[in-house]
C-alpha cells in the first residue's frame, strides 16, 4: 500500500543528499541555491524533460546536452532562484558552463554529470563570482536528513508563497520504495512541459530508457496536466534520479515497474497539484473531470481547455456559477462530441444535461465555490479547497482530468510589478 511519508521529500529515499544555501541572488536575503548529490558522488541513471518554448534559458541547453553527452548519468543536480539566466546570450552560456565546471571538480566528476536549473527574472545573469564561491560550500553541507530536502526545497522558491515538497513509499517485490520529490512554480505554468522546476529521486535501480518513459508518463498525467495562465516558461524542466539503494531492480513490462510506476504517478500528481494550488493569487484549486469522450486524449484535451479559461477562472474566483463559459470552452477545444449530450456539473450541482440548461440553485452553487475558498486559506494542501467541474460528453471510453486555479485581482498585480 503506498503511504506519504511526513515531512518527505528528494532525500526521503535513500541514496541522496541535499542542502539549501543563500549566495546573495535574492535581494530578499532568502535562500536562492540548493544542490541534490547522489550519497557517494557518483553518477546515477536519470531521466529529464525540457520546456517546448525555444527562447531557452542557458541551463536548459547545458542541462539537456550532458545528458546526451553522459548517457543519461549525473551526479548532481545544482539549482538557482533569482536569477533565470535565460535570454543572456554567450555570456549567460558560459556562466552555465562555469558552475558546471566547479561543481564537477567538488565532486570528482566530469562536467557532463553535473544538471544545472535557474529560476527567476528572464534577462538577469546569475553573479558567476558568488555562484562559484558557493558551490562548494553547499555541496559540502548537503545532508541525507530531510532536513536537508527541505531546505534545498525552500532554496528554489521565487513567488511562491508556499514550499513543495513530499515522498511516498511502497513495498515492492518485498523492498521497501521511496519516491520523493521537490518542485517550484506559481506562474508561468502551462501544459507545456515541465511548467515548473522539479527534481524526483527514487531509489530503485532503473534502467536509464525504462526511466525516462516512467518519468514521461508520470509527467503527462501530473505536470503536464495543470496550468495557471496559460504561459509556459523558458526554463522549464524536470528531472528525475534513480540510485538503487533500496536493493530492487526494475525490468521492463513487470509487475514490479508497474508498482513503481504507481508511486511515482502519485508523486508526481502530488507536486503538480500544490503547484496549481500555489497559482499567483489563486484562492482555490480547480479539477476538471471530463468522461464519455471518444478516447482519453480528447477528454484530457477538454480538461485542461475549460481548466485554463480565463472566463472560467474568473468566474470561479468570483463564486459565479457560470456554466456557459464551462461549455463554451469544452467546444473550442478540438475534441469532438455531440453538443446533446452535454452533461455539466459543479460539485453536486447539476447545472445542463442533455445539452441543455437545468433549473439550479445559483445561491447555493455560488456557496459552493465560496466555501472551498474558505477551507483553502485555512486548510493547505488538502481536497477541501478543491472546486470540482465534472463533463460527460458522451458514452465513449475516454476520460481525463486536469487542474488549475482561479484567477484573482492578485495575479494581476503581482505580475504588473514583478521587476519593479
Amino acid at each position: 500500500m503506498i503511504t506519504q511519508i511526513e515531512n518527505g521529500g528528494v532525500t526521503a529515499p535513500k541514496g541522496f543528499k541535499a542542502a539549501g544555501y543563500t549566495a546573495g541572488f535574492k535581494p530578499s536575503g532568502l535562500p536562492d541555491l540548493a544542490v541534490i548529490v547522489s550519497e557517494d558522488h557518483s553518477p546515477l541513471p536519470a531521466a529529464a524533460l525540457f520546456t517546448k518554448n525555444i527562447v531557452r534559458a542557458a541551463p536548459v541547453e547545458i542541462s539537456e546536452e550532458n545528458m546526451t553527452k553522459s548517457n543519461g548519468k549525473i551526479a548532481a543536480i545544482v539549482l538557482n532562484s533569482g536569477q533565470a539566466n535565460a535570454g543572456t546570450g554567450a555570456p549567460g552560456h558560459q556562466d552555465g558552463l562555469e558552475t558546471v565546471q566547479v561543481a564537477a571538480d567538488a565532486l570528482g566528476c566530469q562536467p557532463e554529470n553535473i544538471f544545472i536549473c535557474s529560476t527567476g527574472v528572464i534577462g538577469k545573469r546569475f553573479d558567476i563570482e558568488k555562484m562559484k564561491s558557493a558551490i562548494p560550500t553547499v555541496l559540502s553541507a548537503a545532508k541525507s536528513t530531510l532536513e536537508g530536502g527541505f531546505d534545498a526545497a525552500k532554496a528554489i522558491m521565487t513567488t511562491d508563497l508556499r514550499m513543495k515538497q513530499t515522498a511516498f513509499q511502497d513495498t515492492i517485490a518485498g523492498k521497501t520504495v521511496t519516491v520523493g520529490g521537490m518542485c517550484k512554480g506559481s506562474g508561468m505554468i502551462h501544459p507545456e512541459m515541465a511548467t515548473m522546476l522539479g527534481v524526483i529521486s527514487c531509489d530503485a535501480s532503473v534502467g536509464r530508457d525504462v526511466w525516462q518513459k516512467m518519468l514521461k508518463k508520470a509527467v503527462d498525467k501530473s505536470f503536464n496536466a495543470i496550468t495557471v495562465d496559460g504561459d509556459s516558461s523558458t526554463n522549464d524542466v524536470v528531472c528525475g534520479l534513480c540510485s538503487g539503494a533500496s536493493g530492487l531492480t526494475i525490468s521492463q513490462n513487470s509487475a514490479e515497474a508497474d508498482a513503481l510506476q504507481s508511486l511515482l504517478d502519485k508523486t508526481c500528481m502530488h507536486l503538480a497539484k500544490s503547484i496549481a494550488r500555489d497559482g499567483e493569487g489563486a484562492t482555490v484549486l480547480i479539477e476538471v473531470q471530463v468522461k464519455g469522450a471518444v478516447s482519453d486524449e480528447d477528454a484530457t484535451r477538454i480538461a485542461r481547455t475549460v481548466t485554463g479559461s480565463s472566463l472560467v477562472k474568473a468566474a470561479i474566483f468570483g463564486h459565479d456559477p457560470n456554466w456557459g463559459r464551462i461549455a463554451a470552452a469544452a467546444g473550442r477545444a478540438r475534441a469532438d462530441f455531440d453538443v446533446s449530450k452535454l452533461k455539466i456539473s459543479l460539485g453536486d450541482h447539476l447545472l445542463m444535461e442533455h445539452g441543455n440548461p437545468v433549473p439550479f440553485d445559483a445561491v447555493a452553487a455560488s456557496s459552493y465555490m465560496k466555501e472551498k475558498a474558505e477551507a483553502s486559506a485555512e486548510h493547505y494542501l488538502s481536497d477541501h479547497d478543491t472546486v470540482l467541474i465534472t463533463i460527460e460528453v458522451g458514452n465513449g471510453p475516454g476520460e481525463g482530468v486536469a487542474w488549475g486555479c482561479d484567477l484573482s485581482y492578485k495575479y494581476v498585480e503581482i505580475n504588473a510589478e514583478y521587476t519593479t
